[in-house]
């Protein structure tokens, strides 16, 4: 092989790694702008016996939702399944039960915007306010209006552009990038 073919390769061969290189940043700045990235391996850690990670996709009714398992307190056990829609909003929803679907978010609201988890009126449905929005940060408050005892006793849930639930993390993975 001649030293000008050599040449050839190897100009070649750094324009294809140059240009997977950029495929990543692409790839990454899309990550970043949802308030909750989705992908299995994604984790929010404090400690061994207090976290959540993502660990499998799920159908239900022909929906892909990610399955959020959280180990709480070293012995207690908490699973979750969300997805997020084409009009970004964040809904739960579980195999066992898969006709009911909760709306926990909407991501593309503005400072003020209410709706209900479940529209439905009951015990379990949450008028969900969203007080603070910025570049960077979402916080939903949730109000059970509907329960005897838990009406008036909001509860603050805040999301972090492109890291998801907020917290002070100890071990913080997203999208394959540890970032803690």
């Amino acid at each position: 092989m001649s030293k000008k073919t050599l040449f050839q390769l190897a100009i070649l061969a750094l324009l294809f790694t140059s240009c997977m290189k950029q495929s990543n940043k692409n790839t990454h700045s899309e990550v970043s702008e949802s308030f909750l990235p989705m992908q299995i391996g994604n984790y929010w850690k404090n400690n061994a016996q207090n976290y959540t990670e993502i660990q499998d996709t799920v159908k239900i009714n022909g929906e892909t939702y990610y399955k959020f398992y959280s180990l709480i307190g070293g012995d207690a056990v908490s699973t979750t399944y969300l997805r997020i829609d084409k009009d970004n909003q964040l809904w739960e929803s579980y195999p066992s039960d898969p006709k009911s679907k909760y709306l926990k978010a909407r991501f593309n609201g503005k400072i003020n915007d209410t709706f209900f988890t479940l529209n439905d009126k009951s015990e379990n449905d949450n008028k969900v306010t969203i007080t603070e929005k910025t570049e960077k940060k979402m916080t939903f408050s949730y109000d059970m209006i509907y329960h005897p005892n838990l009406k008036g006793q909001p509860n603050p849930v805040s999301y972090i552009k492109g890291q998801g639930f907020e917290g002070d993390w100890n071990g913080l993975k997203i999208n394959g990038v540890i970032i803690k």
